[in-house]
């Protein structure tokens, strides 16, 4: 069932019409519904069933607390890249020995706090890291539990932006690397070599990346064996993408299959860290019509959201479908979806056909789930959005909008200045 849906002329999330949530709330706002963000990850990880494996939810695509808890619930592990996702993660109940530490740039503080938590693992990105993951054990007193990230030099055939797994990317050590690696590791006193990880990119449309990138695994797993290196996990990250616009992704079960069917004689637990495959269609931007303009060669539609709280579009030139709250007969017309920001990139839409909106109406910006607020910004100094959960005939805002008391918390003026 599809939890986005119109009755009549009006969307509803689940058994809620959006207008309603409009008024009470004031937009732009972020809305998930409940039923589809636990419907896709019961969905993505009976996938995998007959097989050991733990899903670990990727926290950076979504990390509202009430989104973590939902999940930590059903069952799942965490995937982390920042000492701020642990602490969520923590305080939405995840236990420490399902949380997965990935990143390529993990600060000391970060580290320590990793090590003092218990985590599962260390996903490894450099020996530099390595080296300094036994240095920060050693002085706790810990052994640090690692996986070196391998990067298979695979294309996944997404935005550049989002690719991971290539000889040029700034993630992972290549194979060749990675060998003498996990030579170093398993000899550094506070280091346990627990696994190995690889992620290849994201919003990826089809198995055959995933396959290559265990291909390339295989042998690696083959070599660390006849050197005596035993290990126990295989994370094979995350990357399955979603429908924007006219994508056709692989469904979990054919994803899940392909992995399996590579995986023949591999006897370790897999780890899966899937974010916007659970999250991104489970939420969408709701925005009001500010203000029509019509210029000499476009027509411009300015809502009350912009790149600030929404930044893909303009990051990434991504496709978001644009939906009507209230559907009307008036045709259609073709113009620029834009923002209030003060950047000609602030745009939602560009060339887009869409309903023939008026001042006041209210859009639902569709498929915003998943890298939306999470990398949304006060840019302009304007306030970061709520975001409400709908589960069934209720809904509940899970973060309050920002006020402009918010906006400067934290902040100080020097005595000097007020002299």
């Amino acid at each position: 069932m599809h939890h986005f849906h119109y009755r009549g002329n009006e969307l509803y999330c689940e058994d809620v019409p959006i207008q309603k949530i409009a008024a009470e709330v004031g937009t732009p706002l972020y809305l998930y519904s409940h039923a589809t963000l636990k419907r896709h990850f019961l969905i993505f990880n009976e996938a995998f069933e007959g097989i050991d494996r733990l899903v670990c939810y990727s926290a950076k695509a979504n990390t509202n607390l009430a989104l973590l808890k939902l999940f930590a619930n059903l069952g799942s592990g965490l995937d982390i890249v920042s000492g701020g996702e642990l602490y969520r993660g923590l305080k939405a109940g995840f236990s420490p020995d399902r949380i997965v530490y990935s990143g390529v740039g993990k600060r000391v503080d970060e580290i320590d706090y990793a090590l003092n938590t218990g985590i599962l693992m260390f996903n490894v990105e450099s020996l530099e890291e390595l080296a300094v993951i036994n240095q920060r054990a050693g002085l706790l007193a810990k052994k640090a539990p690692v996986a070196i990230r391998v990067n298979p030099d695979v294309d996944p055939g997404t935005h550049p932006y989002i690719s991971t797994g290539l000889e040029k990317n700034k993630f992972g050590i290549d194979t060749k690397t990675a060998i003498e690696g996990y030579k170093v590791a398993s000899r550094l006193e506070n280091i346990d070599v627990v696994g190995i990880d690889c992620h290849i990119g994201s919003q990826i449309t089809e198995a055959k990346p995933f396959e290559d990138a265990l291909k390339s695994l295989e042998r690696l797993i083959t070599e660390l064996k006849a050197l005596g290196i035993k290990i126990k996990y295989l994370d094979m990250g995350g990357g399955l993408g979603i429908t924007y616009d006219a994508e056709s992704p692989p469904h979990p079960r054919e994803y899940a299959r392909a992995i399996i069917d590579s995986l023949q004689g591999v006897d370790l637990q897999l780890i899966l860290e899937p974010g916007r495959v659970i999250v991104g269609n489970a939420g969408t931007l709701i925005t009001r019509v500010l203000y029509r303009k019509a210029a000499p060669v476009k027509e411009f539609v300015i809502t009350d959201a912009g790149m600030n709280d929404l930044m893909r579009p303009s990051l990434y030139k991504a496709f978001h479908a644009i939906q009507p709250v209230v559907k009307t007969a008036h045709a259609p017309i073709k113009a620029d979806v834009v923002g209030p920001i003060c950047e000609s990139g602030d745009f939602l839409a560009v060339d887009r056909e869409i309903p023939d909106v008026k001042q006041g109406d209210l859009l639902a910006v569709m498929s915003a789930g998943a890298y939306g607020f999470t990398m949304s910004s006060n840019y302009c100094s304007r306030l970061r959005v709520p975001e409400v959960m709908v589960a069934d005939e209720r809904f509940y805002v899970v973060r309050a909008r920002q006020t402009y008391e918010d906006l400067v918390a934290g902040e100080t003026i020097p005595s000097f200045l007020n002299s």
